[in-house]
């Protein structure tokens, strides 16, 4: 009789992982920093490098776009500077009786910035790939 271990969880794996809270997967995305990939274990880094030439392997003859990959957080529209609102589609500007409004993109006001938040460009935390190693978190104390 075969066990259930022979039995996969799900037939979805990568989808039910990336569909809960995970760093770097959008909807439609999943995005691994360089630096932290070249870090892994050499064993992990081989695993790894063979997955992405099977997936490149694999739907390399689609018309793979290049893509630009902007470090983001959500943040409050009022805590933005001018560059990050115009970066996330807003800009501000004083109102009729001298008050700062923000504006979206169609010129619309928006009814309450200081609880309004937007997916602005931020500084990128983790290191460059030419930092080097990054050393991972230490393990927890059995």
């Amino acid at each position: 009789m075969p066990s259930d271990s022979s039995v996969p969880a799900s037939t979805t794996p990568v989808q039910d992982y990336l569909d809960r809270p995970a760093p770097g997967a959008t909807p439609d995305h999943l995005v691994v920093p360089r630096s932290l990939a070249q870090s892994m274990p050499l064993r992990w880094q081989q695993v790894f490098v063979g997955l992405l030439a099977d997936l490149h392997d694999a739907y390399g003859h689609l018309p793979w776009p290049d893509y630009k990959v902007v470090p983001s957080r959500w943040e409050l529209l009022v805590d933005l500077d001018e560059e990050q609102l115009a970066a996330a589609g807003y800009h501000a500007d004083l109102g009729a009786e001298g008050q700062l409004e923000y504006l979206d993109a169609d010129e619309n006001v928006v009814a309450d910035p200081e609880r309004h938040r937007v997916l602005a460009p931020v500084e990128d935390p983790l290191p460059p790939a030419s930092a080097g190693r990054v050393e991972p978190r230490p393990a927890a104390p059995l």
